[in-house]
């Protein structure tokens, strides 16, 4: 029998990806996913950005929903205030392309995350504090039609 295809933050996975240059292993997105084939993406790292690297955040009043709305006036910047929306957009594009082209139709996101946030996001100050809003990717995603689960929806029970 075929396994099911899943796509999944790589950070979940715990793959060394994230900004700080550790992760954010996950046992229940880990059993979870334990009979399907996982397909993980990293967009920041598919984006071109180092791990580790200085944290970034979407600009602050705006979300992953506002680039696909204007992405002319849409900015990520990381903590030095260097602009770094073309790394995220690049990588966002990519970790579509990904998905697509193994045929998965789900995947599980990294919550806050400035790329993969499905229900919150950083709030643009660096001060430790969200808002409801999607990450970069998780928006491109909603936009192709990719539905997405956070671990955090996960870890409360829901699931696909």
């Amino acid at each position: 029998m075929k396994k099911k295809k899943i796509g999944v933050s790589a950070c979940l996975l715990g793959i060394d990806c994230k900004y700080n240059g550790k992760n954010n292993k996950n046992e229940s997105v880990l059993e979870y996913v334990k009979d399907m084939e996982c397909i993980e993406i990293c967009p920041e790292s598919y984006g071109g950005l180092p791990t580790p690297r200085v944290p970034s955040e979407i600009e602050e009043g705006k979300s992953g929903e506002d680039f696909i709305k204007d992405k002319e006036n849409f900015h990520v910047y990381s903590k030095e205030a260097v602009d770094v929306t073309d790394e995220f957009i690049r990588g966002a594009k990519i970790a579509l392309e990904k998905l697509k082209s193994n045929g998965v139709e789900e995947v599980i996101m990294k919550e806050s995350s400035p790329s993969c946030g499905v229900n919150k996001i950083y709030a643009g100050k660096f001060d430790g504090n969200k808002k409801n809003g999607m990450g970069v990717t998780a928006a491109l995603f909603k936009e192709n039609g990719i539905k997405m689960l956070s671990e955090k929806d996960i870890e409360s029970g829901n699931n696909f």
